[in-house]
């Protein structure tokens, strides 16, 4: 028997317990991404905003829902006879597009979601490098055969749009470029969204290729692959949890884990790819994003100084930028 907050949980009627397990998932989902990058936000406000109802969008009953959501940031410094040293002159661009295409008919629901990132920095004495770099597209069919629970299908793609290099090195060593890699997942399975603000998705036999195309095809070895080869097939066991709700005023979060156990090759080495974006509204065009991204996968040997253990990948980026919508 396990005990929260003073509930024996398998002792609630059924309501209750569902409402609390709800609960239970969305604070623990906000909460852990709020610490791990040590942001100081106060936890009773969370879990007391985090409990109430989100609203369905009444503004899509059937048919196809279709926006678009763009942020600019910009920033730039510079020093001159500085004593405490620092950069003569440094300049940042980054930016985000969110593409998305919802579908309803009756118990038929399908969602699509593009994410692309990209961002440079230039500084005088490293010169031009980029600091962000992805294409994130992710996609769900689910026929509901009850209120809250259905079956279907998640597919995701992943991969980035230019070279990417290690600066530790000198000369810098090429390690990735345009689908050098790409992950191509297709899952069947079960998905249980218990309110408008968390979706679970789990698939107990799922598909998944690592891609590194042909000119490129040095970089193979790094990310799992035979040498030579240029896909490597993997099946196994894929979950998917998505949470995206205001959670103050002016304030929103959106958060995704993906977790896939290969039954083929080291099942107990868990691949994690955890997605984290804040957004605070200033006004109607000028917004603050935060975001944190953490990816484990047993396959990619390209950090730290054994090349044979695979490592735990951090991503942060703080922007103040305009942005729009559609």
């Amino acid at each position: 028997m396990y005990n929260l907050h003073g509930y024996a949980l398998f002792a609630l009627p059924k309501k209750i317990y569902m409402k609390k397990t709800h609960q239970i998932i969305s604070i623990l989902l906000l909460t852990v991404t709020v610490m791990v990058p040590g942001l100081t936000m106060a936890q009773d406000p969370i879990v007391q905003d985090i409990q109430k109802k989100i609203p369905e969008d009444s503004t899509h009953k059937e048919g196809w829902k279709l926006g678009a959501a763009l942020t600019l940031g910009l920033a730039q410094g510079g020093t001159s006879n500085w004593a405490a040293g620092g950069e003569k002159s440094s300049f940042s661009l980054n930016s985000h597009v969110n593409l998305f295409g919802n579908w309803k008919k009756g118990k038929n629901k399908w969602t699509n979601n593009l994410d692309l990132f990209y961002a440079v920095l230039r500084t005088t004495s490293d010169g031009v490098r980029k600091n962000d770099d992805m294409i994130d597209f992710y996609s769900k069919y689910i026929y509901s055969f009850k209120p809250k629970v259905g079956l279907g299908v998640v597919t995701t793609f992943r991969t980035q749009f230019t070279e990417g290099f290690d600066y530790d090195v000198t000369p810098p060593e090429k390690t990735s470029n345009f689908f050098a890699p790409a992950y191509l997942t297709i899952a069947p399975g079960a998905d249980w969204a218990p309110a408008e603000d968390l979706s679970l998705f789990l698939s107990p036999l799922s598909a998944r290729w690592t891609f590194v195309n042909e000119a490129n095809i040095e970089l193979a070895p790094d990310y799992g692959l035979d040498s030579g080869h240029t896909s490597l097939f993997q099946a196994g066991a894929y979950f998917s949890a998505i949470f995206k709700r205001e959670i103050f005023k002016n304030v929103t979060y959106k958060g995704r884990l993906d977790l896939f156990s290969n039954y083929l090759d080291k099942p107990q080495n868990i691949d994690v790819y955890w997605t984290n974006l804040f957004g605070f509204k200033v006004n109607n065009w000028l917004t603050v994003t935060y975001s944190f991204d953490l990816i484990y996968d047993d396959n990619i040997r390209l950090f730290g100084p054994n090349e044979n253990a695979p490592r735990t990948q951090t991503k942060t980026l703080l922007s103040i930028g305009f942005s729009g919508k559609l």
